[in-house]
């Protein structure tokens, strides 16, 4: 049982603040890998997910990165782009309610292609930074804006 889990158990569906971390994936030319999530709204975001106990910001990342891709990030190469905080409240499919603070990281020169590896993922993809999908997850297009703003 993971710890969002574990603390619904105890506190039912009262409104939670949940830390988690997402990558803005970079290839050597510049193109952005994004997540065609597994979700009713069908929207693409960046790789990366909830943390669990003890874990840092960065061990967050790095392991749902390879839960969700296969791929696996030198923690070297993590570069902070921001802590992003403050936005409205988002409600799971579940119904239940969170607000997430979200720790957003630079990996770049990433070479190898990911894999659908769990039934979060649809299917990923390269982009320009000129030609991103839409929808967008919410908070991801503010990460993604900070990343452009830059190039």
């Amino acid at each position: 049982m993971n710890y969002v889990d574990s603390i619904r158990q105890l506190v039912g569906h009262t409104p939670l603040i949940l830390a988690g971390s997402c990558g803005v994936l970079v290839d050597p030319t510049g193109r952005l890998l994004l997540q065609h999530r597994n979700e009713p709204e069908a929207r693409w975001g960046l790789l990366g997910g909830l943390m669990e106990l003890g874990e840092s910001t960065a061990q967050t990342l790095i392991r749902e990165v390879h839960e969700e891709s296969g791929l696996r990030l030198d923690p070297a190469a993590l570069t902070l782009l921001g802590v992003y905080s403050g936005m409205g409240p988002r409600t799971a499919p579940n119904g239940d309610v969170f607000y997430s603070v979200i720790t957003a990281y630079i990996v770049r020169n990433v070479t190898a292609q990911p894999v659908v590896a769990d039934a979060e993922t649809l299917a990923f993809a390269w982009f320009a930074p000129a030609d991103l999908p839409r929808p967008l997850a919410d908070a991801h297009r503010l990460v993604l804006a900070d990343y452009l703003k830059q190039l």
